[in-house]
């Protein structure tokens, strides 16, 4: 065999390791990209960001404050890969067991704020894909203030006891006896969407309640409403095309238009999701048990509203004045279907505490049309003034006798203590 042939031979066989090189880097930059773009959605889906962004901060960066009463405010840590301050430093094992199993590096065991009770129903593979998204995002260097919690939250080592007791063992498997489209549904609401974290109830030791599943709970001063098929204070009355609507756009005609927290995860979350998964979670949540809760009450006769006109006076002028320029005064809205009031859920509440929440912290709802806005009422409105317009409101537009009081409003403003 010649010195010519080997070296010849030589570099083929060195060009053909380069070129499968070549191929093989970019098969693995290709997956990579995949899996980025799988995260992303699935993100979108977790609703991470809401969570982790504190108002008018860097998205992912943290530091948004979550109050809980008699517990004490905990603050959403830095999820960007900022090495110091985020999950920069994270095997994918480390951020699968704080995602999933609610302890982080170092065996610090989260609080139950983060929702891995629910997280522990996803795939180890779908937390891989959301961790390699967020690791492909700019790092931000932001560490999250210390929590500021009470005695005996204060111990971590607590969380063991509660994790045996509530934390799910694993992902959920599909049920054979259901559809692909419910199984999916029940994936997206009750894992990645974790619906039920904010719907549901808790019990004092702050886990799920089972016997009151997503029945309605406050949330931060706000009302989360009971979504189970109860016809008249969940969604068993609205027809399929108002769900999808109001999950996939934040309105629903005759429903209203989502506010405060739900505004949040329509914005940021659920109005990226692709019609089908909208879809699988209107047929999913159809199958939820009925839930009785007294968030609203009957409709009041014509007769009893007549009464109430003369004490509303003062809230129709201040209606008329403030809130028709966008609502119109019968209350179907000008230009877009957003400011319509008829349905909302917010004018069922007799005692009005997320419409006085929009009032006084006004809110933001992302849409395709670009962002809705509902200004807040400012300090030239007295308590009693915005406590009039809602129970002018709740009475016009909802059939009811509103019970809010100055208090109320001083209470959202912040003012006294609940």
């Amino acid at each position: 065999m010649s010195r010519a042939f080997v070296m010849r031979f030589g570099r083929r066989v060195a060009g053909a390791a380069v070129l499968t090189g070549i191929v093989l880097t970019g098969t693995a930059k290709a997956q990579d990209a995949d899996l980025v773009r799988r995260g992303a959605y699935l993100e979108q889906a977790a609703d991470c960001e809401v969570c982790h962004t504190k108002p008018g901060g860097v998205p992912f960066a943290g530091g948004r404050a979550f109050d809980l009463p008699g517990i004490g405010t905990l603050y959403a840590p830095n999820i960007t890969p900022d090495a110091e301050t985020g999950i920069g430093r994270y095997t994918d094992a480390q951020f699968d067991s704080a995602v999933r199993r609610g302890v982080g590096p170092g065996w610090r065991h989260l609080y139950p704020v983060m929702p891995y009770a629910s997280y522990a129903k996803m795939t180890a593979e779908d937390v891989r894909a959301i961790r390699a998204y967020l690791m492909s995002l700019r790092p931000v260097h932001a560490p999250a203030p210390a929590n500021r919690v009470r005695f005996p939250y204060n111990i971590r080592m607590a969380m063991i006891g509660w994790n045996l007791l509530y934390r799910p063992s694993g992902p959920l498997s599909d049920d054979p006896g259901r559809s692909a489209a419910w199984n999916r549904g029940r994936y997206l609401v009750e894992a990645a969407g974790h619906c039920g974290e904010c719907h549901t109830p808790r019990t004092m030791l702050q886990a799920l309640s089972m016997t009151k599943s997503y029945a309605g709970a406050m949330i931060d001063g706000w009302l989360a409403y009971n979504i189970s098929s109860d016809v008249d204070s969940g969604i068993g009355a609205w027809s399929d095309t108002q769900l999808a609507a109001y999950l996939s756009t934040g309105h629903a005609d005759g429903r209203g238009t989502a506010v405060g927290p739900m505004a949040d995860v329509v914005s940021h979350s659920l109005r990226f999701l692709t019609p089908e998964d909208v879809a699988a979670m209107v047929t999913y949540l159809r199958s939820l048990p009925a839930r009785r809760s007294d968030e609203t009450i009957g409709v009041v006769s014509p007769e009893t509203l007549a009464q109430l006109a003369p004490i509303h006076s003062n809230g129709e002028r201040l209606f008329a004045g403030a809130c028709a320029g966008c609502h119109l005064t019968d209350g179907h809205g000008r230009q877009v279907d957003f400011a319509a009031l008829w349905g909302a859920r917010s004018l069922g509440e007799i005692d009005g505490r997320n419409l006085v929440r929009t009032m006084v912290e006004g809110g933001t709802l992302q849409t395709v049309h670009g962002a809705m806005v509902m200004p807040a009422f400012g300090p030239e409105y007295r308590n009693q003034d915005l406590a009039d317009i809602a129970n002018y409101a709740i009475s016009h537009f909802g059939n009811r006798e509103g019970h809010v009081t100055a208090r109320d409003v001083a209470v959202a403003r912040g003012g006294v203590s609940p």
